[in-house]
């Protein structure tokens, strides 16, 4: 990555040939590795490539709530510990949490909450720790995804995996899963996420503008690539399996 100040973007973000400017297609994911059961001492852990993304997933539970008073006694809770290394981007972030890396980690825990089923764990938590070691553009999205893959290794009883990726504008052109070029330059910016026992969206945000066309396709297009999204979510479990199976 080049480190750009905002009057260094670049003035158009596709190129001559339609192409964005990383050669990827309007509706093209960026490349995409998962990886489960990287941490051992934890319950449940993902790895997550995402582009130039790279971030850590660990879950523990259920088990006993500290401080007291945040348990409830007819159900579990789920609390989501979002965070950004220092290096991770260019400009050194400071280590204590700052508001935006609280506001992604409600975010990501409302997320997922629909798809737990926490009343079968009363007065005890879940707790997933998110380390993004590497940030460039659609974090959230690569978060809950890799936090859906943990809490699935983790074997906790879910109702389905949950996927994000975010959709967009740029240059007046539609786009799926935006760089953090197109995310910090573009015209706008959608994450979206999808439970999949109900096919429902769980994550819906966005920044910019759109008309009510354009915002109809681009949900459209976010459910496409939920979808391949999904497929490796259960790739990554099924290797797993098939690795301990056979032995590896």
């Amino acid at each position: 990555m080049t480190l750009l100040i905002q009057d260094e973007y670049p003035k158009k973000l596709l190129r001559e040939d339609g192409l964005r400017l990383d050669g990827r297609g309007l509706t093209d994911l960026r490349p995409i590795k998962m990886e489960v059961d990287v941490i051992k001492n934890a319950d449940g852990s993902a790895y997550i490539e995402w582009g130039n993304n790279k971030i850590f997933a660990s879950v523990y539970g259920p088990r006993e709530v500290h401080p007291h008073h945040l348990a409830k006694p007819d159900r579990g809770i789920l609390r989501v510990f979002y965070r950004m290394a220092t290096y991770s981007v260019f400009e050194r972030k400071r280590p204590a949490p700052g508001r935006r890396e609280k506001e992604i980690s409600l975010v990501i825990s409302e997320c997922l909450e629909p798809v737990l089923f926490l009343e079968l764990y009363p007065g005890t938590s879940f707790e997933i720790f998110i380390e993004v070691i590497d940030a460039d553009g659609g974090t959230r999205c690569a978060s809950t995804t890799v936090a859906a893959l943990a809490l699935a290794d983790a074997g906790i009883p879910m109702r389905s995996l949950v996927s994000s990726c975010a959709v967009g504008k740029v240059d007046g052109q539609l786009i799926t899963d935006l760089s953090g070029i197109e995310d910090k330059a573009g015209d706008s910016d959608m994450p979206v996420a999808m439970t999949w026992f109900n096919d429902e969206i769980s994550l819906l945000q966005f920044d910019g503008k759109m008309n009510q066309e354009e915002m109809d396709k681009s949900l459209d297009m976010a459910k496409d690539a939920l979808e391949n999204v999904y497929q490796m979510q259960l790739e990554a479990l099924k290797k797993k399996y098939i690795q301990i199976q056979e032995g590896i």
